[in-house]
């Protein structure tokens, strides 16, 4: 996936979870931040960053900021993206058919999961979770806690007990990452529905990125370790 009309910045500060100040060729610039998680360990005062104008007279700013340069390496934060390079990289490459009936955006029980694929008697239901915390070469999941994304999990395995394929992808935004692994210290439920998802049988598969200063494109698989410890969980 490509972007256009990208220019690099200085990022300053967040004010909120919205919008970020950069500077921008020698101004301060309020730019939009397409990810509302915490980034913390990202968005840090006088790191380089990626924006992409926006071609929409109608917004209130005029850049959205997509990437972070971390370690001399770029890591894309743009939270819709994730979806985006799924779709793209399902047919053939993810283990369907080049003409396998993708939909995005489906619905089954009380969530709506990011992809359905039906391919030669195949009927697979599929959440994609982007990631862009690291610590010493490991991807962590998630960055705060998050309800939603149990409840995810726990529809996916509903999807499996009803006889339909169940699918987990985990993006990594950048690469260079060894493997992933639930967050145990942050949300230890999250992980211990994670392990009993795999038990049930739901599909669970992580894929780090290729990034650069203009595109960004799905590498390879990476192992997905979860025989973590999790001390703090109920």
């Amino acid at each position: 996936m490509k972007y256009k009309d990208t220019k690099k910045a200085v990022f300053l500060s967040r004010p909120n979870r919205f919008i970020a100040q950069v500077m921008l060729q020698g101004r301060e610039e309020t730019v939009h931040v397409k990810n509302t998680g915490r980034c913390r360990e990202l968005l840090i005062p006088g790191a380089e960053v990626i924006l992409e104008e926006s071609r929409n007279p109608a917004r209130k700013t005029r850049f959205d900021l997509i990437c972070v340069k971390k370690e001399n390496q770029w890591v894309n934060i743009d939270s819709q993206m994730p979806n985006k390079l799924v779709r793209e990289w399902l047919p053939g490459n993810g283990g369907f058919s080049e003409d396998a009936n993708i939909r995005m955006e489906k619905a089954f029980g009380n969530s709506r999961f990011d992809l359905y694929v039906e391919d030669h008697g195949q009927k697979v239901y599929i959440e994609v979770k982007g990631v862009t915390l690291e610590e010493n070469h490991t991807a962590l999941f998630p960055d705060a806690p998050t309800l939603r994304g149990i409840k995810h999990i726990e529809e996916l395995i509903k999807c499996k007990e009803q006889g339909y394929g169940a699918w987990l992808i985990f993006v990594i935004q950048m690469g260079g990452v060894r493997q992933l692994e639930p967050n145990w210290k942050t949300h230890p439920q999250f992980g211990q529905t994670l392990r009993k998802a795999a038990a049930c049988g739901v599909k669970i598969l992580a894929v780090d990125c290729q990034v650069g200063e203009k595109e960004i494109v799905i590498r390879s698989s990476v192992p997905v370790n979860l025989e973590g410890k999790c001390e703090n969980a109920d």
